[in-house]
């Protein structure tokens, strides 16, 4: 042991000797002192009594102060601790045992603390990838049961005229019984790679590539490819668009597949004879798409299951994969645009916008 460590006066243990041999000395010197007094022996022992007592007193109270009152300080940051209350270090700061546990203790509390939050942080991480694995199990599940719904019927008619075309000797009816063989082919080929489309969107393992064009000429040409000298036409086109070039950033490719959904839609679900209006407006920093067709209305209650995968209206002639208007609802989520479907007072119009850029 250091000469240093018995000369020092900074621990708990040399406080209490150096206390108890002060008193011990002051007892002895009070005694002595007492006994000198001009009084009777009696007295002078009643007198070194009150002095004693007082002595005691005095003594208490500083061992409280430098004892007792630490203790209790530790036992209520330690018993605060143990209910994971961190909130209130403790404040003892003497620069004896009761100061270096206080800072232990303290350090203890922020390395808990940083600990639990660090594992709340990696709780609540897992937590989410747990849910994400459970999402994407599910999302699986449901493309294995839409895809296999939607296979039932293509399947079936190949397998039928197949059965059909072996046992078939007229040419003119194998011919047509191929031909159809091969558009259900088709159908099946096209709504797989839509889907797989729209499931890359959805899980983002396709991201937009926006680019800066002018989405006027844009939807002239997207249109009129669509619209303009279609040799079954029944329909009254009209169209209102700008006069000037109107500049928007975003994934042009995939706009392209938005307006090309919007308008087939809106072709196929025109009445005979009916009004089939597109319309583009600026609006408040941002460019209104529309497209209204004359026709039945949709229920109400139904205009929200429209974006909804393989959902298909009941009044709708559109005989389609049903998953045209979930691509336009996923592309245009992805921008957070507006969109929507209302009806009209003898139509249906669907509608978006998107801001233009200068």
């Amino acid at each position: 042991m250091k000469i240093g460590d018995n000369m020092n006066v900074h621990t708990v243990r040399k406080k209490i000797l150096l206390a108890s041999k002060v008193a011990g000395l002051i007892l002895i010197l009070s005694y002595i002192f007492s006994t000198k007094l001009p009084f009777a022996p009696d007295t002078s022992f009643v007198v070194w009594l009150v002095f004693v007592s007082l002595l005691i007193v005095v003594i208490d109270l500083l061992m409280g102060y430098f004892i007792s009152k630490p203790i209790s300080k530790l036992n209520q940051t330690a018993r605060k601790m143990a209910k994971l209350d961190f909130a209130a270090p403790c404040t003892i700061t003497t620069n004896d045992e009761f100061g270096e546990l206080a800072v232990s203790l303290n350090t203890m509390a922020d390395n808990l603390q940083r600990a639990l939050a660090e594992l709340e942080a990696a709780n609540t991480r897992l937590e989410k990838d747990v849910e994400q694995e459970r999402r994407l199990l599910a999302e699986r599940k449901e493309l294995v049961d839409q895809l296999s719904h939607e296979m039932k019927t293509p399947l079936g008619v190949i397998r039928a005229y197949a059965e059909g075309l072996q046992d078939e000797p007229d040419e003119a009816k194998k011919q047509k019984y191929s031909e159809i063989i091969i558009t259900e082919t088709e159908r099946m080929s096209g709504l797989i790679t839509t889907l797989l489309d729209l499931s890359a969107l959805e899980t983002g393992a396709t991201r937009l590539v926006p680019e800066r064009f002018d989405f006027v000429e844009f939807v002239e040409t997207v249109a009129g490819r669509l619209l303009i000298d279609v040799p079954d036409a029944n329909f009254t086109l009209q169209y209102e668009l700008p006069e000037h070039k109107v500049y928007v950033y975003t994934d042009k490719a995939r706009m392209e597949q938005v307006l090309d959904n919007l308008i087939v839609n809106a072709k196929k679900n025109v009445q005979p004879g009916g009004v089939l209006k597109l319309s583009l407006r600026e609006q408040q920093g941002a460019l209104r798409f529309s497209i209204y067709n004359q026709g039945p209305q949709i229920p109400q209650e139904n205009l929200p299951k429209l974006w909804a995968k393989f959902y298909r209206n009941s009044n709708s002639k559109y005989s389609g994969s049903g998953l045209g208007l979930a691509i336009v609802a996923q592309i245009l989520s992805m921008q957070k645009l507006e969109f929507g479907v209302k009806n009209c007072s003898d139509g249906v119009q669907f509608y978006f916008s998107i801001p233009f850029v200068n």
